[in-house]
């Protein structure tokens, strides 16, 4: 199983999301074409409700476990992109923000 294939059930799992993105986007930044290191999420889930965004990251990261504390090289992942709205929020902006290209690409 890929690490996207392991951070999606893991997300599925534990945070029932109505609506969930996982994407690799390990390609902008310095490392191997295949790697899987740099994720970004969006995560829309009732259980969000009531939260600060820190809570809402805290509850991504517990529900990836130990994958937020392994190397890469072990099947960690070494940077998580987080957009974390309820239903409601989400209704009213369906966009994640888009991220930027990792200064270090080009070296």
């Amino acid at each position: 199983m890929s690490v996207r294939e392991h951070v999606t059930e893991q997300l599925r799992e534990k945070l029932t999301p109505q609506h969930l993105e996982v994407v690799n986007e390990s390609h902008m930044h310095a490392g191997p074409k295949d790697a899987e290191t740099h994720f970004k999420v969006v995560v829309v889930s009732p259980l969000f409700e009531g939260m600060t965004a820190v809570k809402r990251h805290q509850l991504v990261y517990g529900a990836l476990g130990e994958m937020m504390s392994k190397k890469p090289s072990q099947g960690g992942i070494h940077a998580l992109a987080i957009t974390s709205r309820t239903p409601a929020e989400w209704a009213e902006r369906p966009a994640a923000n888009v991220s930027p290209l990792c200064a270090s690409k080009g070296k």
